[in-house]
Formats: structure tokens, sequence, C-alpha cells
């Protein structure tokens, strides 16, 4: 039995698909012309390669790993179409919160800090794999203050805490993202369960 065994065929593109969708925020919050564009979708697909590829890799990084050298993808259920830049930042974050708390319910502490580790680098790599606001190349800065400002909302949204802090508050697997706020948190469909 797999790791993947423990997730619906949904809850599963959720968490395959939640690593893009961190790099999708960054992209949208300062789009890029088509050869930044380019660079930060070879950066976001090199740090998931990374991340799935380590030696030291969980159970969770290691159904990842197999999911991308196996099967072809599955197809993406229906969702509400974007009209505007602002919108795909809000589903892709929306989609990473469902994939964080997905991973937080149905794997361990390590498989979710593994998780939570290569959101933050995809977010972190494709911030810097272009400079936003030169003219050809000159000027312009690596990572702008929209960008650093989507990773910090990642941040918040995934866990609170720097990765690898061991400080009093960090939110544990079994605690969804943002369940220290006084609302609940819903379920990864909105429902507030977890079928």
């Amino acid at each position: 039995m797999s790791l993947k065994d423990n997730f619906t065929a949904d809850e599963w593109f959720k968490v395959m698909t939640g690593p893009g969708r961190a790099g999708a925020a960054v992209v949208a919050a300062s789009p890029s012309g088509l050869t930044g564009l380019l660079a930060e979708a070879q950066a976001i697909a090199n740090a998931v390669r990374e991340s799935v590829s380590r030696d030291s890799r969980t159970p969770l990084m290691e159904a990842m790993a197999a999911d991308l050298l196996g099967q072809p993808a599955a197809r993406a259920p229906e969702q509400e179409r974007a009209r505007n830049v602002e919108d795909v930042k809000n589903q892709s974050l929306e989609g990473v919160r469902q994939a964080m708390w997905l991973v937080n319910a149905k794997t361990s502490a390590e498989d979710a800090s593994a998780y939570r580790e290569m959101l933050m680098l995809v977010a972190q790599r494709t911030a810097e794999a272009a400079k936003e606001g030169g003219f050809l190349g000159f000027g312009g800065e690596q990572v702008n203050d929209k960008e650093r400002a989507v990773i910090e909302e990642l941040r918040q949204l995934i866990g609170g805490q720097p990765t690898g802090s061991d400080e009093a508050g960090t939110i544990t697997h079994e605690t969804p993202p943002g369940a220290s706020e006084v609302r609940p948190e819903p379920g990864p469909d909105g429902s507030g369960n977890s079928n």
C-alpha cells in the first residue's frame, strides 16, 4: 500500500498540484514578460524535482516522485476561471491551503514538514528566477516587494513559522493551517469535512 492510497483521486491531485500553485501565486503577484515566465516555470519544475529527488525523502516525497515519473497527470477538476492575475493569485493560494490541509491531515509530521519545505522552495526559486521591473534585462530587482509579500502570505498559510523553526506555536501535522485563529478551518472543499 502506498501513501497515495490515503487520498482520494481529487485529494491527490490537489497535493500534486500544490507546489505548482505556490509558484503560480508568486508569478501572479508580479507577472513577468515571456522570458521571465519561462524562467519561472523552469524554476518551479526544478524545485519540485529537487525536493522529490533528495536521498532522505519522506514517504510523501517518494509517492510524489513515483507519480511524477510514472503515470500521466490526472485531469484537473472543474474550477472557476480566473478573470485576472489577482484571481489567479487567490485561487493559487486557496489551492495551496487545501493541499497543505490534506497533507497535514493525512500524513506524518515528517511528510508535512517536507511538503511545507517544498512549497517554500518552489515559491522562493520562482521569485528569484527573473528580474522584475527592469527594461531589456537592465535594472529591476531579483525579488520585488509583491513577490516577498506573497511568499510571506504562503509562509503564514502553510504553517506560520519560517522553515525549520522549532519555536512554540509551530503548527503540527494534526492542525490545519489557520486553526490557531478564532474561526474554524473548513475542509479542503470548503465544507468543513475532509471527505
